[in-house]
C-alpha cells in the first residue's frame, strides 16, 4: 500500500486500548480496528488509519479496551430457566433430586427455546460472541443462536437412559448425525457431540460417538473427573480411572474437550497431553457444588490447551465470563500457591484464543489479527469502580465485570451498541421468562 493510496471498508472502531491476544501479553494504546463485511482488514495506530482508510462508519470509544469476544466454551442455556431453583447442594443431590426431576416436568422446545434465548441475552450483554451448549433439543438451540447472529458450539446429549429428548442412546445418534448433517457448513452453528459423562454413559454408545466423530469431525464433549466421588467409583467397579476407560475407547483426541477436570493425576495429565485433548475449566460451578479445584497450573505446564465455561446457570449462578475469568485466575493461584500462576494475559487467553483452539477454529476466532472474523467486544473503563488504570488487562480480569460491556459485533454485525441487545428483544423475552418461573414456582409448592 502506497502512502496515497485510500482503502474503503464498512466500520472503523478507534479505542483507547486494545489487546490483541496475538501477540500474548500487548497491549496497545490508541488503534483502530477496521472491519470489511465479516471480517477484520485490519489492526493499526489510528494515526495510520486515518492515512490509509476511509469508512462508512466510524464508532469513537475513548474510555475503552477493545478485544475479541469472549468465548464461554460449556453451558446448558435452556437452564437458564432454572436459576437459583436448587441451591447449596453437592453435585448428586442437586442432579438426582431436583435438577433431573424439573426437566422431566418442564423442559421442552419452547422451554429451551426461551431458556436459550434468557442466556444469550446474558451473555452477549457480559461479552460472550460464541459459546457452547449441552442439553435438550439441539436443534432449537442452533437454530436460536443461528437467528440471532450468535457464533454456538452445539453438543447435542448421549445418554444411556430416556429424556425428553429420545428413546436412549440410539435415537440419541441419530437425531445427533442428523443435526451435525444440518448446520456442519455454517459458520455460525458447530454441531458437535455430547455424551454426558462416563457415569451415564456405557461403553456401546461412546464407541459409536468416537465413529460419528471420525466420520463427520465433529467435535466431542463430555464432562469429566469432576467430583472425587466420580473416579472413585470408577476406580471401584471398574478398577480404572474414567479417563483411561475413555482412552481405551478412543474417546480422548484432539477434537476433545474434557469438562471440569477438577480430580486430576499426574497419568491423567499423561493422557491429556499424549492424546491432544483439551480442558475446559468452569470454577464457579465446581465451588458453588464443592466439586474440587481444576490444577490449572500443572496442566498449563504440561502443555494442555485450557479454555473455560461458566457451566449453566443452575450451578453458577451467572453466564458472565469476564467474572469467570477473575475467579480461574484466583483460584489458580491459591491451588498452585503461588500468586504468580496464571496472570491477567494467559487468563484473557483461555477466555478467547484458547477456546478458538478446542473448537479447532483458531484460524478464524480468538484474537484480533487481520483477515479473522470480525468478534469483538468493547469495554468502558471510565466508571468510579475501575479507575485509575495502569494495567486494562488487569482491570478486565480482576477489577471488571461483564456489564462494562457497551459493544459488541459478530462477523461485523453488532450485536450490542451503547449496552442494549440489537437482535433480542428483552421486554417480550422478560414476558415468557416470568411466565415459566410462575409455572416453576407453583410446581415447586406442591
Amino acid at each position: 500500500m502506497t502512502a496515497d493510496t485510500i482503502t474503503a471498508a464498512d466500520i472503523r472502531i478507534n479505542a483507547r486500548w486494545l489487546i490483541p491476544i496475538e501477540p500474548h501479553g500487548v497491549v496497545l494504546e490508541h488503534q483502530a480496528v477496521i472491519i470489511q463485511g465479516a471480517k477484520i482488514a485490519a489492526v493499526l495506530p489510528a494515526t495510520q488509519a486515518d492515512r490509509e482508510f476511509r469508512t462508512r462508519e466510524t464508532i469513537n470509544l475513548p474510555h475503552h479496551v477493545v478485544m475479541p469476544g469472549l468465548i464461554n466454551m460449556h453451558g446448558h442455556a435452556g437452564m437458564s430457566l432454572f436459576r437459583g431453583m436448587a441451591d447449596d447442594l453437592p453435585l448428586m443431590t442437586w442432579l438426582n433430586d431436583h435438577i433431573w426431576p424439573a426437566e422431566g416436568r418442564f423442559v421442552s422446545e419452547q422451554f429451551i427455546a426461551d431458556g436459550t434465548q434468557l442466556a444469550m441475552a446474558e451473555m452477549l450483554r457480559t461479552g460472550t460472541t460464541t459459546f457452547s451448549d449441552m442439553y435438550f433439543f439441539p436443534e432449537i438451540v442452533a437454530q436460536m443462536a443461528h437467528d440471532t447472529g450468535m457464533r454456538a458450539q452445539v453438543c447435542f446429549p448421549l445418554l444411556d437412559f430416556p429424556t425428553v429428548w429420545g428413546a436412549g442412546p440410539d435415537e440419541y445418534i441419530r437425531k445427533g448425525e442428523a443435526l451435525i448433517n444440518s448446520w456442519k457448513d455454517d459458520s455460525y452453528i458447530m454441531p458437535a457431540i455430547g455424551p454426558h459423562a462416563p457415569y451415564t454413559v456405557s461403553d456401546g454408545p461412546l464407541t459409536e460417538a468416537v465413529a460419528l466423530s471420525e466420520r463427520t469431525g465433529a467435535r466431542i464433549q463430555i464432562h469429566l473427573h469432576e467430583t472425587e466421588f466420580e473416579v472413585a467409583d470408577a476406580v471401584e467397579k471398574q478398577d480404572k480411572r474414567p479417563i483411561e476407560r475413555l482412552a481405551g475407547l478412543g474417546v480422548l483426541g484432539p477434537r476433545t474437550q474434557c469438562v471440569h477436570m477438577t480430580q486430576v493425576s499426574d497419568s491423567d495429565i499423561a493422557w491429556l497431553v499424549n492424546t491432544g485433548a483439551h480442558v475446559i475449566h468452569c470454577p464457579e460451578s465446581n465451588l458453588k457444588l464443592a466439586s474440587g479445584l481444576c490444577p490449572v497450573h500443572r496442566l498449563m505446564e504440561s502443555g494442555v490447551n485450557l479454555a473455560i465455561g461458566t457451566d449453566g446457570a443452575a450451578s453458577n449462578n451467572d453466564l458472565d465470563l469476564f467474572g469467570e475469568t477473575r475467579t480461574a485466575a484466583m483460584v489458580a493461584k491459591v491451588v498452585a500457591n503461588d500468586a504468580a500462576v496464571l496472570s491477567a494475559h494467559q487468563a484473557l487467553q483461555m477466555a478467547t484464543l484458547n477456546g478458538a483452539k478446542a473448537l479447532g477454529r483458531e484460524h478464524e476466532l480468538g484474537s484480533l489479527v487481520a483477515g479473522k472474523l470480525a468478534d469483538l467486544i468493547a469495554i468502558d473503563l471510565s466508571d468510579p469502580f475501575i479507575q485509575p488504570v495502569y494495567d486494562p488487562a488487569s482491570h478486565l480480569v480482576y477489577s471488571n465485570h461483564g456489564r462494562a460491556v457497551t459493544h459488541s459485533w459478530i462477523n461485523g454485525v453488532p450485536q450490542v451498541q451503547d449496552g442494549k441487545l440489537t437482535r433480542i428483544d428483552v421486554p417480550d423475552l422478560m414476558i415468557r421468562v416470568e411466565d415459566w418461573a410462575g409455572k416453576i414456582r407453583e410446581k415447586q409448592a406442591d
